[in-house]
């Protein structure tokens, strides 16, 4: 991480005519993060520290990007921060392009910094450094999630109490789907659509539906790891603000 008067000095050399290769010779910095600088020069200004509300011990600016973020980093999301500089690493399936947008703009929105992907079989990791991911999400660790409780501090839960939706829609957009079910009763097939979550942390299903709870959506356990929404106005009301996976 450099210091906010070398980020300064780049902007300033560059507007006298000096090249990205001429700065890093006398600065030292990165080719990658000159031409970051450069691209964004009022970020660059900006102390680091500036865009962490934590940080400062303000209100979060953005409270339903960040929500919406905080579900999609529970459910599929992994913080690196053996690095220098932490990572914050968010899966996306490919066959949902709309959801990867989202990510991505949360994270730059929340960062400030832009994000790199890197594509695989089906899937693309989307991954963002910020000195301060740690800070927004101290739910990172060792191990897996559900081998290790999961509790929202008390300024996250303010933030998901405000903005219960878009933590719904991260939740679902990460490990849940809008799903055709069929029963057959009296030899009559019948179709309603429900919403599934599923994960194997209660703690995280306890967060989903806490939420769910304040918005008024009906649900239950239909298995040890996973949560239904299938009531009529239940899916009425996820329909409006989460619907299906694109």
């Amino acid at each position: 991480m450099y210091r906010d008067d070398i980020r300064t000095q780049v902007v300033e050399l560059h507007a006298r005519g000096l090249s990205v290769a001429a700065i890093h010779r006398q600065l030292g910095v990165s080719r990658a993060a000159i031409a970051a600088w450069l691209i964004n020069p009022v970020r660059a200004a900006r102390p680091v520290h500036a865009r962490c509300f934590v940080c400062r011990h303000e209100a979060c600016a953005d409270g339903s990007t960040y929500a919406y973020l905080l579900g999609q980093y529970l459910g599929d999301g992994y913080l690196v921060t053996t690095a220098r500089v932490p990572k914050l690493r968010i899966a996306c399936a490919d066959a949902y392009p709309r959801i990867a947008q989202e990510v991505d703009h949360a994270m730059t929105t929340l960062s400030g910094n832009r994000v790199s992907i890197t594509h695989g079989v089906g899937c693309s990791d989307h991954a963002s450094y910020w000195m301060h991911w740690p800070c927004l999400l101290p739910q990172h660790g060792p191990g897996r999630k559900h081998e290790r409780p999961i509790v929202l501090t008390e300024w996250q839960r303010a933030i998901v109490d405000e903005h219960p939706w878009p933590l719904i829609r991260g939740l679902i957009h990460s490990d849940g789907c809008r799903v055709i079910n069929r029963v057959t009763v009296g030899g009559k097939t019948y179709a309603y659509p429900r919403y599934l979550f599923s994960n194997e942390s209660r703690d995280i299903q306890a967060i989903l539906t806490a939420a769910l709870d304040r918005v008024g959506v009906a649900w239950r356990n239909n298995r040890p790891n996973s949560v239904s929404m299938a009531r009529r106005g239940a899916v009425g009301l996820l329909d409006e603000h989460v619907g299906p996976k694109r």
